[in-house]
């Protein structure tokens, strides 16, 4: 077990043990905060050490007596841990709770000139955040834990951004409200991969809970790109765009955002639903989608105002909005559920009508069930590109061959004959291709009915398997008289 597995077990372990902390969900929070400030320092304290190299001084964006090093891990004039300045127990949880999260909170009343400021993000954190972890001996031990982490190489960092990962998925996995968070990785890569983003190409999650899709699509663009400050510059900036609601999926999505090299995550905490589709202009468009929006959520009257297919179903919301906020030859992956392709109700027959007159809806890719651990939904992947309308879409079975479960999660291989498939479309036993000419325009029913599956042996009928019955028993009666003869 590495360093960052231990510590992070070691973290849980103390959680665990709290009464403030209840669960997985509670878990990552409280990590994250700590974290959170543990990085900060870390990233201040490089700057202030590129501005004195070139001769200048650098401006804190934290005030002396709230950074790490003056309230968490105070030294001593040999570097070790000044226990005269520490704060522990009551004294250490009343400071967190009643000083250092107002102080931050009020970050973002100071920046809201500038909601893409680093400023800015801490302040709507630590205004949303409260501190759970009651027993301030706890807290110290969680916060000597943090500190001995190393932030310095690249090499750290991405071993950090993968067990915070590897923490989200646990908290996904852990019932209540936390499948919420997490879209199997495997199942995002794919995507990704099918829909080929450039270096140049904006790209928005507009339910970006934990910013999975966004992470991947960073990694994606940042192993592929040549790598320049022209590019990095963009990368970082200009190409990666998520908008949240809930709070504790925009603090972890900000947070898996930083570790995974993105200084000042694009996300908007926000709730996308409330905007009117009416308001989005050319400006706001964006050449990729990538989502996996909330599912059976219901949305109130005043929010389905905002749409002129008017429902309850927040999924069939959000591909409205998906489709408004494409540019003109803008593509998109989404997951939803199943059945958005056959429901009859007037909004869904009206949302299909919708997607094939002003996008070519390129595949449908059905995905097992299980593959989302708790959520008890079948879903599909939609694959889209607006501006045209649809003359034929390429569906793909997707068949593991096996239970999806916890001990059976998806992984990259069985995914790989879809992605290499998408390139050609062409017809196999998993897949086809649907001609909308053939689709009845009263349902525009889009249902997952593949056309190429071995047809099984028909049953028999009663009487003949009677009757092969009674043969087989004359059959074996002269076998044995025939024995009986021999003998």
């Amino acid at each position: 077990m590495s360093t960052f597995e231990q510590t992070f077990k070691n973290i849980d372990d103390l959680l665990y043990k709290d009464s403030g902390a209840d669960s997985e969900i509670d878990y990552i929070e409280q990590t994250s905060w700590v974290l959170f400030l543990r990085y900060l320092d870390e990233l201040e304290q490089e700057k202030a050490d590129e501005e004195e190299l070139q001769g200048k001084s650098y401006k804190y964006i934290i005030d002396e007596p709230y950074r790490w090093n003056s309230w968490a891990t105070p030294k001593d004039e040999n570097g070790n841990l000044d226990h005269h300045k520490t704060l522990t127990g009551p004294d250490l949880v009343k400071f967190v709770e009643q000083e250092l999260f107002p102080y931050l909170a009020e970050f973002k009343q100071k920046a809201q000139d500038n909601p893409k400021s680093i400023q800015y993000k801490v302040g709507e954190i630590f205004s949303e955040l409260s501190n759970k972890i009651k027993s301030g001996y706890n807290l110290r031990e969680i916060i000597e834990m943090v500190e001995t982490l190393p932030f310095g190489s690249s090499t750290d960092k991405h071993e950090l951004s993968h067990l915070y990962e590897t923490k989200i998925k646990n908290m996904g996995n852990a019932g209540r409200n936390g499948g919420q968070y997490y879209t199997p990785r495997p199942l995002i890569r794919a995507m990704i991969n099918v829909l080929d983003p450039q270096i140049g190409e904006t790209i928005l999650d507009p339910a970006c809970g934990s910013a999975g899709f966004l992470c991947e699509a960073y990694d994606y663009l940042y192993n592929r790109m040549e790598k320049n400050t022209k590019n990095l510059q963009i990368l970082q900036d200009e190409t990666l765009y998520g908008k949240e609601k809930k709070n504790l999926a925009y603090i972890i999505g900000t947070m898996n955002m930083i570790l995974h090299g993105i200084e000042a995550p694009n996300i908007t905490h926000t709730n996308t639903l409330a905007e009117n589709l009416q308001d989005i202009q050319e400006k706001d468009r964006v050449d990729i989608i990538l989502a996996n929006p909330p599912f059976g959520g219901k949305e109130r009257a005043e929010v389905q105002q905002n749409f002129p297919i008017k429902t309850g179903e927040t999924a069939f919301l959000f591909m409205q909005h998906f489709i408004r906020s494409l540019k003109a030859g803008g593509r998109a992956g989404v997951v939803i559920k199943n059945t958005v392709l056959s429901n009859t109700d007037n909004a869904s027959i009206a949302l299909r009508k919708h997607l094939l007159e002003t996008c070519r809806l390129d595949a449908v890719l059905d995905m097992p069930g299980g593959t989302f651990l708790g959520a008890g939904v079948k879903t599909v992947v939609l694959f889209f590109t607006k501006g045209e309308p649809t003359t034929s879409t390429w569906f793909y079975q997707l068949n593991p061959g096996r239970n999806m479960g916890k001990t059976n999660p998806l992984n990259d291989n069985d995914l790989a004959e879809f992605v290499e498939l998408y390139k050609t479309k062409p017809e196999t036993e998993k897949s086809w291709n649907l001609q909308i000419a053939d689709v009845d325009t009263a349902t525009y029913d889009l249902s997952v009915k593949n056309p190429n599956t071995p047809e099984e042996a028909p049953l028999r009928a009663p009487e003949t398997i009677l009757e092969e019955m009674v043969a087989l028993d004359e059959e074996t009666n002269s076998i044995l008289s025939n024995l009986k003869e021999i003998l």
